[in-house]
């Protein structure tokens, strides 16, 4: 009984070096994907140029910025820079295959003011351009009109969609 407990020390211990040893090699071709298959983001989580061109404060913006809202301080000001690097971002998405890519817009961005100000031509331009070199590389783009985030001129004003004047 002993030689057996033994036994299985062993083979276990052998059994734990192997594995622990072995690299895995695991390969993603785009292949492994169904058609379609693409990529998604967030303005807010994504963008950053937080008051650059125009684009004003959303209600994200604000409340990033409230003491205690959020535990380390960060914020969507900066976030990975698409606002700038967005060309880059589309090269990457393209250098992988996707065929499809989901964006949000940041309506701070096309209407600063909500609907109590104008349009923001260098946020319609921003949005013009991403789709257009979306285009140009086969990439479908799919816009999502709401991603939980709006001017903070509506939620001054309005309180936000709790009101009917939001509605």
């Amino acid at each position: 009984m002993e030689n057996i407990k033994i036994a299985l020390i062993f083979v276990s211990y052998c059994l734990i070096l192997l594995l622990s040893s072995a690299e895995a090699q695991v390969e993603i071709k785009r292949s492994d994907f169904p058609h379609g298959f693409g990529a998604s983001t967030s303005a807010y989580q994504i963008e950053g140029g937080v008051l650059e061109d125009g684009k004003g404060l959303s209600n994200w913006d604000v409340f990033c910025r409230i003491q205690g809202n959020v535990v380390d301080g960060t914020s969507g000001d900066v976030a990975a820079d698409h606002y700038h690097r967005y060309m880059e971002d589309i090269e990457v998405i393209h250098s992988l295959g996707l065929t499809a890519y989901r964006f949000s817009i940041s309506w701070s961005r096309v209407l600063p003011r909500g609907r109590l100000g104008g349009v923001n031509q260098a946020g319609i331009a921003f949005y013009n351009s991403i789709i257009d070199n979306l285009l140009l590389r086969g990439i479908e783009p799919f816009v999502t009109i709401f991603h939980n985030e709006y001017p903070q001129e509506l939620e001054d004003r309005f309180g936000g969609w709790l009101s009917p004047l939001m509605q």
